[in-house]
């Protein structure tokens, strides 16, 4: 039997818009789709009627999920059995999304395979509330980095110390249920604890929520709101271009 393909394919930040073309000719094509949790329902009418829908979604609070090894092993057995396969996954696939680790599980099998990039929650999530990650006069350089260690954490391998005073925007991806921790950190290391700051729940979705606030204060007002995971923090002086060019939100009903 002839091996099937592999896509490993980023469905973008939420809004079904920002689907790829790529992507959806993938989808429409697939006999097996593997989903991530966060994908937009929305996103999975472009698959065919009678392929295989498969639930793979991971969340950080129940252990029912299948671990990465039984994704990858799913991944290489309907390859294997000539299937055209679509790993859909939320954002970007090599964006804190462990695509890397997939592809070498199919490239240790001898699998084809492609990837087709997605739009990261870490461009998107800030462009839709009106917060430029770079903006001439303003940083020329970004850093993403992931929340979801405690920064004392000895398997954290985030250099807070170091972007505490290094970038000019630094955009917190998974970094929700240890904000104070993060802030704490940055402001201990040599942050401003008045640097601009804003976190951005569901972004590119309708039910996006918006707060801003500075370095020190963040994590109390986030709290009061409510806010709740999926959340970008971003950190900088950019943040102060919101007030001028949020877009989205006032768009919404």
């Amino acid at each position: 039997m002839t091996p099937g393909t592999v896509a490993l394919v980023g469905a973008g930040p939420g809004d079904p818009g920002l689907l790829t073309l790529r992507a959806a000719q993938l989808l429409a094509e697939a006999d097996v789709v593997l989903v991530d949790r966060l994908v937009h329902p929305e996103v999975l009418a472009h698959c065919r009627p009678d392929a295989e829908l498969v639930d793979v979604g991971k969340t950080s609070w129940t252990g029912t999920a299948p671990r990465q090894e039984e994704i990858n092993a799913q991944l290489v057995a309907h390859a294997q059995a000539g299937r055209r396969v679509v790993r859909l996954k939320g954002g970007d696939p090599f964006v804190f999304g462990r695509g890397s680790e997939e592809a070498e599980a199919l490239v240790d099998k001898g699998i084809r395979f492609e990837v087709v990039p997605g739009i990261s929650s870490a461009l998107a999530a800030p462009a839709y509330a009106g917060i430029p990650v770079t903006a001439r006069g303003w940083t020329q350089d970004v850093c993403v980095v992931t929340g979801h260690l405690d920064p004392e954490d000895p398997a954290s391998r985030v250099r807070w110390q170091a972007l505490a005073t290094g970038p000019g925007t630094l955009v917190v991806l998974m970094g929700h249920d240890r904000l104070p921790l993060l802030t704490r950190s940055l402001i201990r290391f040599g942050r401003d604890a008045g640097t601009p700051a804003a976190c951005i729940q569901d972004g590119t979705h309708p039910t996006q929520r918006v707060v801003v606030s500075t370095l020190g204060h963040l994590a109390d007002d986030v709290a009061a709101a409510g806010l709740r995971a999926p959340v970008a923090t971003v950190i900088g002086d950019v943040v102060r271009l919101r007030d001028a060019l949020r877009w989205f939100d006032r768009e919404q009903p």
